[in-house]
């Protein structure tokens, strides 16, 4: 059988071109430290990685979400310590306020639960890093809390507290909406009602008044006494609330990092190379390519007379 010169090229120039983009190929794998380099190479490892991925990434999405919840949460916690502080000191304050004090001094109390008032109202219009109210719920941008000219506090903040999907399954309120703190809903833990309360009764001038006077205002007084007493009950409710919240984050962010360490082996196992044997490859491929060269050089020096003898 007769070979032509172009034949006999076009063998090995095809010889040669397979084997460099053989090692091409195994090359960018190595690179890339990637077996599956297009979709094609292996269709069903491909779709996998992509669900794999896909899981990922919403993954990664609670994790922020659970950052974002813990970031709000322990802003709160922070500011309800100083609440507690507060409380605290209003009901100490108060307590002095006993029946042996002169107007003068009971002035003076009066005095002092005027400057705890407004500390508390700061604190619950506090704001967190970005600026945002605390207590507002989702009405971020603005105070939720006012005062009118007589001094009586409102609230007007959301009605909801900002919530949360911390997980696929899970979703969290990350902090309180104002009324649940400073004024809950049965009307019996009122920071600012009680301490109202107290204020207007200390206020009120005793000496020379009739007993029937002062029994009621005594009367006032253990009440916004006792509202404090509530309302201190109803802060550390709040706070343990957002503790046992804090927990569940911390217990979620380990099953989350579980979850991503399974996510990356799994995309390992589909798409990565066999480093070993993928180095093995490389090197016989670069030896047959070595060869194919050799080969094309030495045919392109045999003269058709040669081959055809």
């Amino acid at each position: 059988m007769r070979l032509s010169t172009s034949i006999i090229f076009q063998q090995g120039m095809q010889g040669v071109t397979d084997g460099l983009s053989n090692f091409s190929k195994t090359g960018q794998q190595l690179a890339s430290n990637t077996r599956v380099l297009n979709p094609s190479d292996d269709p069903i490892a491909a779709s996998k990685a992509v669900m794999v991925n896909q899981a990922q990434a919403q993954n990664d999405q609670y994790t922020l979400a659970r950052t974002f919840a813990q970031n709000g949460m322990n802003s709160e916690l922070s500011v309800l310590t100083n609440v507690v502080t507060a409380l605290t000191s209003a009901s100490t304050t108060l307590l002095s306020a006993d029946g042996t004090k002169n107007d003068n001094d009971r002035q003076l109390i009066a005095t002092s639960l005027r400057g705890l008032k407004s500390q508390l109202l700061n604190l619950a219009n506090s704001t967190d890093g970005n600026g945002s109210y605390i207590f507002g719920g989702y009405k971020t941008d603005s105070q939720p809390f006012v005062t009118n000219a007589a001094g009586t506090v409102s609230y007007v903040g959301g009605t909801q507290a900002i919530s949360q999907q911390v997980d696929a399954d899970r979703v969290m309120a990350v902090g309180h909406v104002g009324t649940d703190v400073f004024n809950n809903a049965s009307g019996t833990a009122d920071i600012f009602s009680a301490l109202d309360t107290a204020i207007t009764a200390l206020e009120t001038p005793l000496d020379g008044a009739s007993d029937a006077v002062k029994s009621a205002n005594t009367a006032s007084v253990n009440a916004a006494s006792l509202g404090l007493k509530s309302s201190l009950t109803n802060v550390s409710s709040a706070q343990a609330t957002l503790g046992v919240q804090l927990q569940e984050i911390d217990t979620l962010d380990s099953i989350g990092t579980d979850r991503s360490a399974a996510n990356k082996q799994t995309l390992s196992d589909l798409v990565d190379i066999d480093m070993v044997a993928t180095i093995s490859t490389y090197l016989m491929q670069q030896q047959s390519l070595q060869a194919s060269y050799k080969a094309f050089i030495d045919m392109q020096n045999i003269s058709l007379f040669q081959l055809n003898k």
